[in-house]
């Protein structure tokens, strides 16, 4: 039978940040990996498939190092408070068993909140997953962002920023969740006002028409400029995307227009000699 670990956690937020890495073999217990199940309220939704195939390889070779923390539950299973990407790479290189630590001192709150902490101490979550870790733990535990960034070792502003991005559309949150955009350019994109206007300049970031300054111009330009601004970039920008896809049609390429602060670039992509002639050919009169 699994034996279990003596140590306590005390009631408070600070004591919930152990050092997973002092829970050491010493205090392990061994357990089927079919016994173990992962915690619901697991922060962390991805999980990369090259950085885990990379841990199931060097599990395999040497073996798992450092025990997961688990629970017991009523059902007679185990359910991880910490290591969840240790037991799906140990299940990924075919071990059987693996080296637990079991803590039933830890309550189901307690649990999730150390399974958010252990996430947003490692590297590899996007900002939108770290962003909801950082709100989670502040509504649940009753943080402020000041008790919540002492305990993690960060700036107040870093917490803040962060934060700050879960206010912007859902279309600009799934760019910056899938990598299309940065945080820079979010931040940039939060100085626009109106939503549709920032979407569409998100989605014309991503495809790599605007930069972090081209996008920063036009927030300045929103702001200068009368109140009817807004729908007038926004008529701009529907009316390129209009211009790009009628012309792409004809040329049978892609065409970008790419704004500047003095004049403007109609950009046409071509492969080679022969789709550069074939585009000039548009061109030259008959």
């Amino acid at each position: 039978m699994a034996r279990k670990s003596d140590k306590k956690t005390e009631g408070s937020f600070s004591d919930l940040f152990f050092d997973n890495g002092s829970e050491s073999s010493e205090g392990a217990s061994t357990l089927r990996i079919s016994e173990i199940e992962p915690n619901k309220d697991q922060p962390r939704k991805h999980f990369d498939k090259e950085t885990l195939q990379q841990l199931a390889d060097s599990i395999g070779e040497h073996g798992v190092i450092q025990p997961l923390i688990v629970r017991s539950l009523p059902s007679g299973s185990y359910q991880i408070i910490a290591g969840e990407r240790r037991w799906r790479a140990a299940k990924m290189a075919g071990l059987s068993e693996i080296p637990v630590v079991i803590r039933d001192d830890i309550t189901e709150e307690q649990a999730m909140q150390i399974a958010m902490i252990e996430n947003l101490q490692r590297e590899n979550l996007n900002p939108i997953e770290e962003a909801l870790g950082y709100k989670e733990l502040i509504d649940r535990c009753g943080l402020t962002q000041d008790k919540l960034a002492k305990a993690l070792g960060k700036a107040r502003s870093s917490i803040t920023n962060s934060l700050g991005l879960l206010s912007m559309p859902n279309a600009v949150q799934e760019l910056l969740r899938n990598g299309s955009l940065s945080v820079g350019h979010c931040k940039a994109l939060k100085k626009i006002k109106d939503e549709a206007v920032m979407i569409e300049l998100a989605h014309r970031t991503a495809e790599g028409e605007l930069s972090v300054r081209q996008v920063e111009a036009i927030a300045r330009r929103e702001d200068k400029s009368a109140a009817g601004s807004a729908k007038k970039i926004k008529q701009k920008l529907t009316y390129y995307t209009e211009v790009e896809a009628s012309l792409g049609e004809i040329l049978g390429t892609k065409v970008k227009i790419n704004e500047g602060k003095k004049e403007n670039v109609l950009q046409i992509k071509f492969k080679d000699k022969d789709e550069l002639q074939t585009i000039l050919s548009h061109f030259q009169d008959e």
